[in-house]
Order: C-alpha cells, then structure tokens, then sequence
C-alpha cells in the first residue's frame, strides 16, 4: 500500500484578484446601460400589464402625461392645445409614424383618451405604455 503523506502535496488555490476587477467592470457597464436605455422619457409611475412587449415602428415619438397633467413631447413640456400641432411637425410624408404614451398610473383616463383622440386624428398609430407585472 502506497500511503503519502498529506503534508507533501500542494495545496489548492484560487486566485480571485481579477474577479474583483471583471465584477466591477459588469457592474459599471449595467448602470451606465440602464441609463441611456430610453433617454427620451419622463419618468413616471406607469400601470402594470401582463401582456408582453410588442414591435415598434422605426419612427416613434414619445408623449408623456404626469400626474399634475402635464404633456411632454420627447422631454419637451408642450400645452395640450398645441400638442396636435407639434405632432404634426413631427410626420413626414412616406414615414410611419408610433405615438408611444406614457400615462402616470394616477393621470385620469379622460386626459389619456384625448391623446388617442389625437393620434386618431392624424391617423397615427398609438401604443400605451405599461410596466410588467412582477411575480
């Protein structure tokens, strides 16, 4: 029997040093990702849905509607009155056009459909944002 002595082998180790450096790397990449993900929207508080994500047209303006009922277009604060207008400014002929509305959760549903009664208007198609429901 063949028995040596456990003193004598080499001892098993793990260098973690360059774990440090890839783990920091990953975490910089994700928030610095997370923050220009969609620069063109006003953060809100949106409704939950538990239908998926859907296509995009290539041409998409964003319209955003908070809680004290303030209309922006691309970040841009723009009155109600004139938001008709400024969406025209935004369609060219040949080019569909996607109204992508976020809606604070908390804005009343009347304030919402007369955005879709503008886009119906001007004959544009309108997609209601949501946020995922989490399990």
């Amino acid at each position: 029997m063949n028995i040596k002595n456990r003193r004598n082998r080499p001892a098993a180790e793990v260098h973690t040093a360059a774990l440090n450096d890839i783990m920091f790397f990953l975490m910089l990449f994700f928030l610095l990702a997370s923050a220009v993900a969609n620069p063109q929207v006003v953060k809100l508080l949106l409704p939950r849905s538990s239908a998926g994500e859907q296509s995009v047209a290539k041409k998409t303006v964003t319209i955003s509607v908070t809680q004290d009922l303030k209309y922006y277009l691309d970040k841009q604060e723009v009155p109600y009155e004139n938001l008709l207008n400024a969406i025209q400014a935004h369609i060219q002929p040949g080019e569909e056009l996607t109204i992508m509305l976020y809606a604070d959760s908390t804005v009343p549903i009347q304030n919402v459909i007369s955005v879709m009664d503008i886009a119906n208007k001007l004959r544009i198609r309108l997609v209601l944002a949501t946020e995922p429901i989490r399990e």
